[in-house]
């Protein structure tokens, strides 16, 4: 068996993607630098050191590259190992369980563990296990799970119990926008499984259609209501349905968000001259760092890491359609959604057009479980990349 370290992994190094890893590195290093921006005031103010938030992202993309490589070196079969799948499975339902009783309170969510200098938000970490999972359980439930209705579910009741015991207990701290995210991963998966087209449009749209009268009919009477009042989630509500009404509360950062992007223009204010930054918009680090580096790299500035991060993504689907593995192409699907649906989240809440959900902006925003996360997924998938290359290079010499 091939060995993680062994010549196959150094064989890998050597067909880096680089259509994917340089994008990665640029990323990485505007999010450090845009962290330290957009943060330094933020530790002023509350009498610590103004680089610390700098150092601590550092430490984060210097960890994140030792993963990609680790990951792209190892031999992914050690993944599919089943009693490894069922600890990770059984150790993040207890801890997510623990959560709901002893997990540190940010932003109205009980869901980090507090280590020292550094929290650790464990639903982060449950995006990369479902992928790994579901994709395994998918894969080895190949062929009996296209032949009928009844072989589905008879292969997929198990692994679709848990997924929603997981994104139930992510709901519950509140989550919502990681609870989003594990749903959509695990949907385009369950899809990807042998679900014909037409039922998951035809799930999509219903979906779609209740969320909307959820919404209107339920959720925005609820959040405008005084009983409802205390609810941080629900309140996220009302500062989506009109912000300006509530610039001075709920409304606060979706406002200021606004003003920062119009302040940017096209080409910005200038580097580390975000009037936004100082005290008006909370959060300016972690879920709202793109209207900063927006209002002082300029709108352009924008665009062009929402390109770099679309060209990764697109990338991955490329990587996922061309290999003739099951299991291979459904995790490049999961990272491809994974990191869209992040996007999309977070982009959303940063224009005003969803609820704020607290969702980070991959590869930008502070954050070590996120940028870990993510550097997981994308190790996995350059590890993909680099053996279908060798692969393809095989079959050339071996038709000369």
């Amino acid at each position: 068996m091939e060995s993680g370290v062994g010549p196959m992994g150094k064989e890998r190094l050597k067909n880096l993607d680089y259509v994917i890893f340089i994008p990665y590195i640029i990323m990485s290093i505007v999010g450090v630098v845009m962290v330290y921006s957009a943060s330094a005031n933020i530790a002023i103010q509350n009498g610590g050191n103004p680089l610390s938030y700098l150092i601590k992202q550092l430490i984060f993309v210097v960890l994140s590259v030792g993963i990609v490589f680790f990951m792209m070196r190892m031999n992914i079969k050690y993944l599919r190992i089943q009693g490894f799948l069922k600890i990770l499975l059984a150790l993040f339902v207890v801890v997510l369980v623990c959560l709901l009783a002893f997990g540190k309170t940010i932003n109205g969510a009980a869901g980090w563990i507090h280590l020292g200098p550094v929290n650790i938000q464990p639903a982060e970490f449950v995006k990369f296990f479902l992928i790994i999972w579901l994709a395994d359980a998918i894969d080895r439930g190949q062929p009996e799970i296209t032949l009928s209705v009844r072989n589905w579910w008879d292969q997929m009741k198990r692994p679709l119990f848990w997924t929603v015991v997981l994104i139930a207990l992510i709901l519950k701290q509140p989550d919502s926008g990681g609870a989003a995210i594990n749903l959509a991963i695990a949907f385009i998966l369950f899809n990807c499984s042998g679900f014909s087209w037409k039922h998951a449009l035809s799930i999509i749209y219903g979906c779609a259609a209740g969320a909307v009268l959820i919404f209107e009919m339920v959720l925005v009477p609820m959040a405008k209501s005084d009983s409802f009042s205390h609810s941080y989630q629900l309140q996220r509500i009302v500062a989506f349905t009109n912000p300006f009404g509530h610039a001075q509360g709920t409304g606060q950062q979706v406002v200021n968000s606004y003003y920062a992007i119009s302040n940017g223009g096209l080409f910005g204010v200038g580097l580390g001259n975000s009037v936004q930054k100082t005290g008006y918009l909370p959060e300016p680090n972690t879920d709202f760092i793109m209207s900063i580096l927006t209002e002082e790299l300029g709108a352009i500035a924008a665009f062009i890491v929402l390109a770099l991060l679309t060209i990764i993504i697109l990338r991955t689907v490329q990587i996922g359609v061309r290999s003739n593995d099951t299991y291979q192409s459904l995790i490049c699907y999961g990272v491809a959604t994974y990191m869209s649906i992040q996007t999309f989240f977070n982009m959303g809440g940063v224009l005003g057009v969803l609820p704020i959900t607290g969702v980070t902006f991959p590869f930008i925003s502070y954050g070590g479980s996120s940028i870990l996360t993510l550097s997981l997924c994308l190790g996995l998938v350059l590890n993909i990349s680099s053996s279908q290359r060798i692969q393809r290079r095989a079959m050339k010499v071996a038709r000369k």
